[in-house]
């Protein structure tokens, strides 16, 4: 009988529970990371931003991945895996400490200080866990894992939003017509007050959650792999080598995931806005987030089921690539008048609704599923043969999520410049770049 799972030599029970672990980390990632969705319309009405102030929402909480993911990789070579993600856990539960004050005074500054602290914690996460979950199993099948990771994730991700919106912008309709007929400054301020004091009770039981889960995880037996160690072909072409820039597939596949990252989070996070901007009222548009990480989900099964079984991580990649770019001119080119409604079940209330959805809101939430198996895809891709270099192959893997502060940050200025909806051209250079790694990129510097 068969004890070991993997390559790596742990047991299959080890190799389960590491998987288990793993898959709530993922579904933490998901939950913290799009709850930005809804952060971006709040704060733009608490803090009265316009479009291009309400995007440095995605900006703090992203480029904290650039500045932290080569600190966290050197941390976690010091602590190990295990005592690394507590130390994250912890960080990312003073993040969401800090919303409180933040709330109390409605200080834009002081929310974005919170989102950066939660990415810093979210950095050290991703740097331990995606390369964690890549050589766990056999090289083969990692995009598999990744997309059962991708699930957890996303599945957080589509309920996040929902849960945090049926609280901060409950009667939100409500509270913009008060805010229209304030007659004067003190009412106004007093209305936003009230608005913005709605963040505190959601981030305080966060606070409590992150901090309860990385004491649990202290305790925790999870094995640690050595992401340093090499195969004999790895160790054989990698023996003249000195630098992790010595791998031009990995430099290609850094770029590729920068704008990656961008568009995941400009089709998620942009979406609710979108909506609001073209006519559509809270209480359908606050449910968008969830179709767009509902497609990535859908993308994410279709990964499980037939990769490496029916096509390759490469052919995954290279149909993701292709379907970025169609629905992308789709979201453009469509007339945002042309509307229609679906049955939606409210998950808060387990109510059937009436969703009212623009075809071109839609093609946005397709790019989910357009997206859903480009990072398991790429991940594996760009750190195969890397050897010894894993772990700082994998911090510059985690340095180009900065692609999600930079790009949606440009798309609220074009979307400020042009309109919401001429802002997704944005998108479809961005593709084209991810295509060119799924094509040829991937294949650079790599023996036949």
């Amino acid at each position: 009988m068969t004890t070991t799972s993997s390559s790596t030599g742990i047991s299959r029970k080890d190799y389960i529970f590491s998987i288990t672990v793993i898959g709530l980390f993922f579904f933490l990632f998901g939950f913290v990371t799009w709850l930005n969705g809804i952060l971006i319309p709040f704060l733009r009405t608490a803090c009265e931003l316009n479009d291009f102030e309400a995007y440095f929402v995605t900006f703090a909480f992203y480029v904290s991945y650039l500045v932290m993911a080569l600190p966290s990789s050197a941390l976690l070579k010091k602590t190990g895996f295990k005592n690394g993600i507590s130390i994250s856990l912890w960080i990312m539960a003073a993040g969401a400490l800090i919303f409180i004050p933040a709330a109390m005074t409605r200080t834009f500054g002081l929310f974005l200080l919170g989102l950066f602290v939660e990415g810093a914690g979210m950095a050290m996460l991703q740097t331990a866990s995606n390369p964690y979950i890549t050589i766990i199993g056999p090289p083969e099948s990692a995009a598999k894992r990744m997309s059962i990771m991708g699930i957890a994730n996303k599945f957080a991700g589509a309920i996040a939003p929902i849960i945090l919106a049926s609280i901060i912008l409950k009667d939100s309709h409500i509270l913009e017509g008060k805010l229209a007929e304030a007659a004067d400054a003190l009412t106004r301020t007093a209305l936003l007050d009230e608005l913005a004091s709605r963040v505190i009770m959601p981030y305080v039981v966060m606070t409590i959650v992150l901090v309860l889960l990385g004491l649990v995880l202290r305790y925790a037996h999870l094995p640690e792999i050595d992401t340093d160690a090499e195969d004999a072909e790895s160790s054989e072409s990698n023996s003249a080598k000195t630098s992790v820039w010595q791998f031009p597939h990995l430099i290609l596949g850094v770029i590729a995931l920068f704008f990656y990252v961008g568009v995941e989070v400009i089709a998620g996070d942009t979406i609710i806005r979108y909506g609001q901007s073209i006519g559509i009222g809270m209480e359908s548009a606050k449910f968008y987030t969830s179709l767009t990480l509902l497609g990535m989900i859908i993308g994410y099964s279709s990964g499980i089921m037939f990769i490496p079984r029916v096509f390759s991580q490469v052919t995954a990649l290279k149909a993701c690539t292709i379907l970025g770019v169609l629905f992308s001119l789709g979201a453009i080119l469509t007339p945002a008048h042309i509307v229609f409604t679906i049955p939606f079940i409210d998950i808060m209330t387990f109510k059937s609704i009436e969703l009212v959805l623009p075809v071109s809101v839609l093609f946005v939430a397709l790019l989910g599923l357009a997206n859903s198996l480009v990072w398991p895809a790429m991940w594996p891709l760009t750190l195969a043969g890397l050897g010894r270099f894993t772990k700082t192959g994998s911090a510059l893997m985690v340095m180009a999520i900065a692609g999600g502060a930079l790009l949606p940050l440009l798309y609220g200025q074009l979307a400020v410049s042009f309109s919401t909806q001429t802002a997704y051209w944005l998108c479809v250079p961005a593709y084209l770049i991810i295509m060119y790694y799924a094509f040829i990129g991937h294949k650079a510097g790599k023996k036949a």
